[in-house]
């Protein structure tokens, strides 16, 4: 039980916050149910946080190390019963939400109950997103951690400056501020940018000829991932040669597919940092 040491913290920190709003019986203002997931009869929202990119920890497994940190659109939803309203259990809440997504075809993780408490780990899927969610409930309140797994919206680029630093250094510098439909190569408005600095580099740099070279992670078949990746690359050098006034003689398209991994394939993490566009000098002396 040592996992669940922090969750009965947790639920007495969550009883003592809600004291003050005991008289409230209305939603909190600007909050919602998450698109999808119905709420427990009677009850009522009395917190709410929504983030555009954060990060949750979801219990796994019965040992305290073992956990998943998941990245993307975050949803926290605490729900209260109504006063007047009979109580049920936390048992009932929590095997309802493992219903609820079993019925979407996910999976129930891991879980635990103690008593009047406990907690469920669920992964879905939806509209073509990973959903994970974690339900903790007592007997008069639960509540509810959702990430829905998604690519952050890069708005850092690297600049022409460190472009041409990387360049000198390594020969090559990876970018991960250009930006691609899932399985297409046009280049999403996001990455201009980015692609405005590869230009001054470029334009800075008379001399100067590089690769460009598509990497994508090693989700489908390979070849097809080839394929897409020299679609990406040849996109970028399109973009500076027609937008920019780049010579094309300057620029290479080569795509490296999930042929090139710089992390494991087998987190969302590893995956997001292969799927990325870089510049390699072409060097001949």
């Amino acid at each position: 039980m040592g996992n669940f040491k922090h969750f009965i913290f947790i639920a007495a920190a969550c009883l003592i916050l809600a004291a003050p709003s005991l008289i409230a019986q209305d939603d909190k203002p600007g909050s919602q149910d998450y698109p999808g997931i119905t709420r427990m009869p009677n009850t009522f929202i009395r917190a709410y946080v929504y983030s555009k990119y954060d990060s949750a920890k979801f219990s796994t497994g019965r040992n305290t190390s073992a956990f998943k940190v998941i990245e993307g659109e975050k949803f926290f939803i605490a729900y209260k019963l109504k006063q007047g309203s009979a109580p049920g259990s936390a048992l009932e809440t929590v095997r309802n939400y493992e219903n609820a997504v079993k019925s979407k075809g996910g999976t129930v993780v891991y879980g635990e109950m103690a008593g009047s408490s406990g907690f469920s780990t669920m992964r879905y899927s939806q509209n073509g997103a990973t959903i994970w969610l974690m339900v903790e409930a007592w007997t008069v309140e639960y509540q509810l951690t959702i990430i829905k797994v998604k690519d952050m919206e890069q708005q850092v680029t690297v600049d022409a400056a460190a472009m041409e630093s990387s360049l000198t250094d390594s020969g090559r510098v990876a970018l991960y501020g250009i930006f691609f439909d899932t399985a297409k190569s046009d280049l999403k408005p996001e990455s201009m940018p980015a692609i405005e600095q590869i230009a001054k580099l470029l334009k800075d740099n008379a001399s100067l000829r590089v690769y460009i070279v598509g990497h994508t992670d090693m989700v489908g078949d390979a070849a097809l991932n080839v394929k897409l990746s020299q679609a990406r690359a040849q996109s970028v050098i399109n973009e500076l040669v027609k937008n920019h006034g780049i010579a094309a003689s300057r620029l290479l398209a080569f795509g490296a597919g999930p042929y090139a991994p710089i992390a494991s394939n087998r987190t969302d993490e590893g995956r997001a940092k292969n799927r990325r566009v870089e510049l390699v000098e072409i060097a001949t002396k």
